[in-house]
This record gives structure tokens, sequence and C-alpha cells, in this order.
């Protein structure tokens, strides 16, 4: 299916919060550089503070200006911008709100195409989508989508309930769950490397494949987002969303097509098949952790129990490893290890791909192991592909020595950054809901984290068990040892 982008109005709640000062308007800004929205546009920013459009337009420009980017049509692009004072509970600030859009929608010839983004708690919805609903906003000639942020509930039933809330006024179809992991490059180049090369899909099963390491590690501790963080740890804010998606694009079967529907059904069917596991295989192979004191980058540190905003007896999760198992004809066997924490050594997101030995070892023979065969795909802070193997070292006899084959993205000369939020507001403008997690995964996500947290309810663990900037607790790197693996580091 072709996708193209129409005439839109894009209706941003919480325009004057971090996410959309820090994240959105500059994406919007850098689109418009590229001649990627649409000709004609406008964007409404709605919040609660009393501005102006003039004070809005300065309060963007500012925002903007941060970024390292061309400014030459700055100006002209904060014409497109509208502000509306909004109190997301009153039914008259909606009505307001939809003359407001009515009347712009005339002045730019715009059809009524709507686009409602909700840098919003999510205890807001459902009174947002049910607002939208009866003042009228809904009710377009075009077309309407509804763009919404994580977390998408804390477990399985309210994640249910969350969606019953907002489906009142949007099909699925309309709902576009946004999960900025999807919008990276490295990411989207995951689907490219397994069907666009005829020498990898062969091997991409437990015939070659030995193992598939996925590490999300930050540096930074909670920040501003303790009362989230507190109530939500690793586990629903990283592992839940981020990191299964990554799964679920590494497992999956070939699609049908790349449409957005044939690939969503794919992914659906990987998380389905991911074991869920036993009460002992929770407390085995699910392995938390919530860091100390400690340096990073020649800093100290403060432990999270010290965070500003975070109880001296929290017991939430900064840190989690776990060991997947999915239950297919594929990937029976082959086990799938995550990480991800705060406060750990370094910034690293990656995924690394260990293929099996070859059946004899010809140049040691006993004595000593070929070094493995690695496909290694950095997400951040470097974007770049790796392809490790096996060569003659440059020395007398037959001696080996790995050697790295590289694709660096920030090398390529054709190559224009794109920021993740970027790329998913051009999806959305595009009506292309790809990259966007249907309701269908989350269920599946839900069903294992629920899993997952059942079990660790029940026991209190001993917090905090890793120092900041270390790689995390030493029950992560046993969990691989046990099998014989170690985790790949970036050295």
């Amino acid at each position: 299916m072709k996708h193209q982008i129409v005439p839109t109005t894009i209706i941003l709640f919480g325009a004057t919060g971090d996410l959309s000062q820090r994240k959105l308007f500059p994406s919007l800004y850098h689109l418009y550089i590229y001649n990627k929205l649409p000709s004609n546009f406008c964007i409404v920013g709605t919040s609660r503070k009393d501005l102006t459009d003039h004070d809005f337009r300065q309060m963007i420009k500012e925002s903007i200006s941060k970024k390292s980017f061309d400014f030459t049509h700055l100006d002209e692009f904060l014409t497109h911008l509208y502000y509306s004072q909004q109190d997301v509970l009153s039914e008259e600030s909606y009505i307001k709100l939809n003359q407001k859009v009515n009347d712009l929608e005339s002045k730019y010839d715009i059809p009524q195409n709507r686009i409602f983004y909700l840098a919003l708690a999510p205890k807001l919805f459902n009174d947002v989508t049910d607002f939208l609903d009866s003042s009228g906003l809904t009710t377009v000639k075009g077309y309407k989508r509804l763009i919404v942020e994580k977390p998408f509930g804390d477990s399985l039933n309210s994640a249910i309930q969350l969606n019953n809330e907002i489906s009142t006024t949007f099909k699925e179809h309309e709902i576009f769950r946004i999960d900025h992991y999807l919008g990276k490059d490295m990411i989207q180049n995951i689907e490219v490397i397994r069907f666009a090369n005829s020498i990898f899909e062969p091997l991409w099963n437990n015939h070659y494949i030995s193992n598939i390491q996925i590490t999300a590690a930050e540096s930074i501790g909670v920040l501003d987002r303790a009362s989230y963080y507190d109530q939500s740890g690793a586990l629903k804010d990283m592992f839940q969303n981020h990191l299964l998606q990554i799964v679920a694009l590494l497992a999956m079967e070939p699609p049908i097509s790349l449409s957005s529907e044939d690939i969503r059904n794919e992914k659906v069917k990987a998380l389905k098949s991911i074991k869920l596991p036993t009460k002992q295989q929770v407390l085995s192979d699910y392995i938390r952790g919530q860091y100390d004191s400690g340096n990073i980058s020649d800093e100290s540190v403060k432990s999270y129990r010290e965070e500003d905003g975070i109880s001296n007896t929290s017991n939430t999760d900064t840190f989690i490893a776990a060991k997947i198992m999915i239950d297919n004809f594929r990937w029976a066997g082959v086990p799938f290890y995550i990480r991800t924490g705060k406060r750990m050594k370094e910034k690293s997101t990656r995924i690394v791909i260990e293929f099996k030995e070859v059946p004899l070892n010809l140049y040691y023979q006993s004595e000593e192991k070929l070094d493995s065969n690695l496909l290694i795909i950095n997400v951040q802070p470097e974007e770049r592909i790796e392809f490790t193997l096996n060569a003659k070292h440059y020395s007398e006899g037959m001696s080996t020595k790995p050697v790295k084959l590289h694709y660096d993205l920030v090398q390529d000369q054709e190559y224009h950054p794109f920021d993740a939020y970027e790329s998913l507001l051009y999806d959305c403008l595009l009506g292309d809901s790809t990259n966007f997690t249907h309701f269908d995964e989350l269920i599946a996500s839900w069903n294992l984290v629920d899993c997952i947290h059942d079990v660790w309810q029940q026991h209190k663990p001993s917090f905090p068990n890793y120092r900041a900037g270390s790689q995390g607790p030493r029950q992560s790197e046993l969990l691989l040892s046990k099998d014989g693996f170690a985790w790949w580091e970036n050295n």
C-alpha cells in the first residue's frame, strides 16, 4: 500500500511540556526543513498556560534554537503554529478548540485531516478522547489519528481498560502507540538486514545461531522522572516495550509483504511464542537489580534510594537481565539474553547475534577455540553494523585472528540524521503504522511482564546489589556463564 502526505492539522496536547519542547517541536521543524510536512498544514498547541499565539511561538523558537539546525526557515515555520489554552477536563475548552481548528483549516485549505498527539499522563487519555468526541473535534470529513505515549497501562488489565476507553472514539487503525525505539534507524535496519540479504536469512535460526544478546545500558539515573520511574522500574519502563519490540523484530518470521498489517502479524506471533516462565524460572532467569552509589566518568554518584523523590526503602528495580526462550520451530533452544539498567558503566544500546562454532576446528582442534562469528548492530551512541569473522593472522603458519567488517552510518555521505520522533511523526503523517505498537503486541508483552512481576512481588530483593558505574549485578554474569556464554561488551 502506497502512502502519501495530505494537508493536515496537528493538535498537540501538553504543548508546553518537556517532551514537546525538547523533542516534538524540534522534530516537526526538522521535517519542515526537509520538506517532509504537507504543503498545507497547521499545528495547534494546547496546555493550561495562558499564552497568546505570539507567546507560544517565542517559546517554541527558544526550544528549537537550542538544537543544531539550519534556522533559515524557522520564522516561516513558526507562522504555522497556533495556541489554545486548554483545561482538559472542561468540555467548553474543547468546543473553543474545535472552533479555532475549523477556522484554521478554512484558512489553510485543510479538509479536516487531524492528528491528535497526547503528550499527557495516561490517566487523562479517557477524558480527553471522550471530550474530543463530544465536542465534534473527531467528527471529520478526512482522517483522524491519535498518537499516545507510553506507558500504555501498568499491567495487562490496565492496558485493556485503557484501550477500551480510547477505542470508543478511535478505531485500532487510527491509534498510533509511539515507541521511540522503533523510530531509530538501526532498529529499523533489523528487517532490512534479515530480509534483503541472502547470506543472513538462511542462517537466521537455531541451526546456526547459538544466542542473541540485547543490551540497553544507561549511565544516567532517574533525573526528574522519580515519581513515574519508582512506580514502573526497568521491567515496565524498558523491558515491556523497547526491548520486547526488538525481540519481536529479531525473532519474527518473514512477512508475506512489507505492509504494516503483515509485519505486525508476524511480530505478534513471535511475542506469543515467548515461553512464559515458571516461578522457579523467574527467580533463576530474570535478574533484577538496583544501583548503589559509585563512580561514573570519574564523578561520584549517589544510590537510587538517595535520589530526590525516592524512598530510602524503595525496592524498585533499576536493572533487569533476562533469559528468554522462544517456543517455535525456528528458535527452539536459542536463548535471547536481555539486559537493561540505569547508572551502568556507559550508555550503549546494541544487539549481538552470536553464531555457532564450526563443526570441526581444523586450526586449533582441542587446544584453542576459534573466535565466534558475530553480527553486531550498534544502535547508540554510534550507529554501526559490524560483522566479525576469522581470517589468517599475519604471521607464520595458519593461525587465525578475528577481523571486523563494518558500516558506519554517520560516515555515509547520503545519510541525513533523523531523530526517532521525526521518523515516527513522518510515518503518522503518511498513515503508516508499521513502526507503532499494535494492541495485540501489548497483550503479549504484558502477559510476560505480569508473570515476572507477580513472582517478584512475592520475594523481597536484596537491594542495592550493583554499584553505579558497573555492568550490573554479578548474577547477570552468571545468567550467561551457566550456559557457557558471556556478555559481549563494547571492547
